[in-house]
C-alpha cells in the first residue's frame, strides 16, 4: 500500500473557522475555539488520517493588520506556515465575502502560491443563500487560480469529508510523519496551557485576553495514575490580576474547573490543576514567552 503524508496550512482572516476546521478534520479538540478573534497564537499542528494518507494540519494564527509586537509575530508565523506547507487552504467566511483582509491575503497568495497547491474553502455556508455562494466562489476563482473549491460548514461538518478526502489524495507519497495514534505534535504541557487560556478567553472580555498568557510550570505524574499540573497566568498590569482572579477568586476557580474537566477528558485520567496569577509587565517583550507560544520574537520586530 502506498502511503501519503504532508502538511496542510489553513489560512484566513481571524475567526474564519480555521481552528474549528482543524478540530473537525482531526476528530478531536487540538486547537482553541472561541468567539473572539486572534486567539490562535502558535502554528498548532493537528494530525488527521484519511485512508492511507496522514494529513498534518497547520492551524495558523489569523491574518490581519498587525498593531502590536505579538501581532507581528503571529502574522509572520501564519505566513511561515503557509510557505512551508504542501497544500494551502484559504478559508473565507461566506457571509462576509471578499473583505479588504481577504483581498490582502489573495495578493500575498500570488507570491507564495507559485508551485504550491492552493484550495479554497468557503465556510459558514449555512449563513447565506446558494446564489450568493456561487457568486462568491466565481469571484474568488477569478482573483486566484484555486486547484479546487469547497463549500463547507466547519461547525456542522457539511462538506468537510469531501475536503478531507481531497487533501488526502493530493498529498505527496511518502511515509507517515507521526505515529498512527498521535493527533497533535504539541507537547502535553502546551496543550494544557492552551486549554486554560481558552477558558480564560471565553470568560474575560475586551482586550485582556490578548494581554495574558498561560504557561505550564510543572507536570508531575502521580503514583495513582493522575497528574498534577501547575500553571502560571501572566498578566501585564496589576489591575488585570484582580480581573483574572475575580471576586473572592471565583473567576480563576471557574476557569480552573472548566480547564480541568476538559483535560481529564482529553488525557483520560484524573487531573489536579493549580493556577497562579502573576503580574509580569514586560512579558510581551520576552523571548522566552514567545518561545512558549511557538513564536519567534525576531518576527515581532
Amino acid at each position: 500500500m502506498t502511503t501519503r503524508a504532508g502538511f496542510v496550512a489553513l489560512i484566513g482572516e481571524p475567526n474564519a473557522g480555521k481552528s474549528t476546521l482543524t478540530n473537525r478534520l482531526v476528530g478531536a479538540k487540538v486547537s482553541i475555539v472561541t468567539h473572539k478573534v486572534q486567539t490562535t497564537r502558535a502554528r498548532i499542528r493537528g494530525v488527521a488520517l484519511e485512508g492511507d494518507a496522514q494529513i498534518v494540519l497547520v492551524d495558523t494564527p489569523g491574518l490581519f493588520r498587525p498593531r502590536r509586537r505579538l501581532d507581528r509575530a503571529m502574522v509572520a508565523a501564519a505566513w511561515g506556515g503557509a510557505a512551508d506547507a504542501d497544500i494551502v487552504v484559504l478559508l473565507v467566511e461566506a457571509h462576509r465575502g471578499v473583505t479588504k483582509g481577504v483581498e490582502a491575503i489573495l495578493e500575498r497568495l500570488d507570491e507564495i502560491g507559485t508551485g504550491r497547491t492552493v484550495a479554497l474553502a468557503i465556510n459558514k455556508i449555512d449563513r447565506v443563500k446558494s446564489e450568493a455562494l456561487l457568486a462568491l466562489a466565481a469571484d474568488l476563482n477569478e482573483r486566484h487560480a484555486f486547484a479546487e473549491t469547497f463549500m463547507i460548514s466547519a461547525e456542522r461538518g457539511h462538506g468537510c469529508d469531501d475536503l478531507k478526502r481531497w487533501l488526502g489524495a493530493h498529498l505527496p507519497e511518502g511515509p507517515w510523519l507521526y505515529p498512527e495514534d498521535q493527533i497533535a505534535d504539541l507537547p502535553l504541557r502546551m496543550i494544557a496551557a492552551e486549554t486554560t487560556r481558552e477558558k480564560l478567553t471565553l470568560r474575560l472580555h475586551q482586550e485582556l485576553p490578548y494581554q495574558l498568557t498561560v504557561e505550564t510550570e510543572s507536570w508531575q505524574e502521580r503514583e495513582d495514575g493522575s497528574v498534577r499540573i501547575d500553571q502560571i497566568v501572566y498578566v501585564a498590569r496589576d489591575g488585570h490580576k484582580g480581573i483574572v482572579l475575580g471576586r473572592k477568586g471565583e473567576t480563576a476557580k471557574a476557569v480552573s474547573t472548566a480547564a480541568r474537566a476538559e483535560l481529564e477528558e482529553f488525557l483520560d485520567r484524573r487531573v489536579h490543576l493549580f493556577l497562579q496569577v502573576k503580574v509580569r509587565p514586560g512579558w510581551l517583550d520576552e523571548a522566552e514567552r514567545y518561545s512558549e507560544m511557538g513564536l519567534d520574537i525576531k518576527d515581532a520586530k
